[in-house]
């Protein structure tokens, strides 16, 4: 064991708590410089260090995915990709979250949604087949219960348990069937999110129940809004993300978790003070 390794576990033994506390703190200031050490002793044999290890890489890679994030969120609109600006909101808010095992679930689910189509000869015909796909064979549906939970928002979670609200299931549609050969819009009602493909209105959120201009309507006149066309325009990247964050941060009011409401005020700034899409 070198010599850095070995100062490091004695002081995770320290019997004072105070002193683990600061050695763990300024480890964390330094950011990645120890990983390589810290990463190691992740896997000693002894379950207080690793333990305290642990703790302080999650704390590093924390940092670090909150820093790519806050670059995304600066300069997005400048060719970067939505998709990878929500797997980068999850690895911020979730250290540790491996998104590349879910990336490999979108690309696998796409190639299954391209054979499924291969026979379709309409846009409805193909919105079913994908709503057969994602709601009937992979239970993808939304979360009545607990609407404003965090998991609901943050795609790797939706991708595991399956619920979500209406933008991110829309975001899982909308991925899995860019992979597919079929270029899904989301729509950024008020009050509810839908996706269209071609002429044809859908709701990922019920299951991808197809949509009439009435159904359209009549969601909007829940609060009291009539339709315009303006409000069937696709969303953009950017409205996007923003109304994710606006998600997250009713859902931190709510909890009282500050530093992430903290975190994800500044995320929206930057999105609202940046440069216009296109």
């Amino acid at each position: 064991m070198s010599g850095q390794k070995e100062a490091l576990v004695k002081l995770f033994r320290d019997d004072d708590p105070e002193t683990v506390r600061l050695v763990k703190e300024q480890l964390a200031d330094r950011g990645e410089q120890d990983l390589e050490y810290l990463n190691e002793l992740c896997q000693c044999d002894d379950a207080c260090v690793s333990a305290h290890a642990r703790e302080v890489v999650a704390e590093i890679n924390g940092q670090s995915a909150a820093d790519d994030f806050s670059l995304f969120c600066h300069f997005f609109g400048r060719g970067l990709d939505l998709e990878q600006a929500c797997w980068a909101l999850a690895r911020a808010l979730e250290p540790g979250t491996c998104t590349a095992a879910c990336e490999h679930k979108i690309n696998h689910w796409g190639r299954q949604l391209l054979i499924k189509i291969s026979g379709a000869v309409s846009n409805r015909e193909r919105v079913k087949i994908l709503a057969q796909y994602l709601s009937g064979e992979l239970d993808f549906r939304g979360n009545c219960d607990d609407y404003y939970s965090e998991r609901n928002s943050l795609l790797p979670r939706v991708i595991e348990t399956r619920a979500g609200m209406p933008i991110t299931l829309t975001m899982i549609y909308m991925m899995v069937g860019s992979r597919g050969a079929m270029k899904i819009d989301g729509i950024n009602l008020p009050g509810h999110f839908i996706a269209r493909h071609g002429e044809v209105y859908f709701d990922p959120f019920h299951r991808g129940r197809i949509l009439t201009q009435a159904d359209v309507e009549q969601i909007l006149a829940r609060q009291g809004i009539a339709l315009t066309e303006c409000h069937l325009r696709p969303a953009t990247p950017r409205q996007i993300l923003v109304r994710i964050l606006s998600n997250l941060l009713h859902t931190y009011e709510n909890t009282g978790s500050c530093e992430k409401h903290s975190m994800v005020r500044g995320w929206m700034e930057s999105l609202l003070n940046g440069h216009c899409d296109g």
